[in-house]
């Protein structure tokens, strides 16, 4: 008996997704990159995950490539309370979930829900004062300057720029006393995801990194096997 049109249309959407699923997990196992190989006395860089989010940790001041980040956020107190501290980390993801995480709660339904679909996104910076603990999510770097460029370019590309063509600071506080939310490009869903901007970021700047990346195990997985 052949399928009614209401029944061959779910089977072609459950097929569909069993599809996205396979093709988000296998691209885990692709490398992109796969001839990157560290620079010796390169840049030093971090990919540092809480488990279920990944950053990049970056110098916050790097001579070699005239980068100073304190200079390019134009937060003036910032210079005061950061001005001696030495990385800078970078993250990206969907506003309702970041700052429905604040003071330690997990975002409601709404928020949860809303991340499946096309929806506004945050930059979030946070302030080291020395290079980021070793440890089973923390993945350290050594990059060559022009892949460092590289990488700056796509993070500073991922703000929102006012139209004084400055980073708009979306809050004054995060999580904690030193970090803090800024208003940023792009649309956050769930072929997005905050995991896959970190991925991104490691490709554009010639960096070992997965075909896909949804989780932030995917992008420890290839970005381990730089070493």
């Amino acid at each position: 008996m052949p399928l009614q049109p209401r029944h061959l249309f779910l089977r072609l959407c459950m097929s569909a997704f069993v599809a996205l699923i396979v093709f988000l997990l296998t691209g885990t196992l692709v490398p992109v990159n796969r001839k990157f190989r560290q620079t010796p006395d390169g840049v030093p860089v971090f990919v540092v995950s809480n488990g279920f989010h990944t950053d990049v940790v970056l110098p916050l001041r790097e001579h070699r490539t005239g980068t100073y980040w304190l200079t390019e956020l134009n937060q003036p107190t910032f210079n005061t309370r950061f001005g001696r501290h030495q990385y800078v980390a970078f993250g990206w993801g969907n506003e309702g979930f970041y700052l429905g995480s604040m003071g330690g709660k997990f975002p409601g339904p709404k928020a949860v829900v809303g991340a499946l679909f096309p929806s506004r996104t945050l930059m979030h910076v946070g302030f080291y004062p020395t290079a980021p603990d070793s440890g089973a999510r923390v993945v350290p770097l050594r990059i060559s300057p022009e892949e460092y460029r590289r990488l700056a370019s796509y993070v500073r590309q991922s703000f929102q720029l006012d139209t004084l063509k400055q980073y708009q600071l979306r809050q004054a506080t995060g999580y904690t006393s030193h970090d803090f939310f800024f208003r940023s490009q792009g649309r956050y869903h769930a072929l997005r995801t905050c995991n896959d901007w970190t991925n991104h970021a490691l490709r554009q700047a010639g960096i070992r990194a997965a075909l896909k990346a949804p989780l932030a195990a995917s992008v420890l997985f290839q970005i381990r096997r730089a070493h």
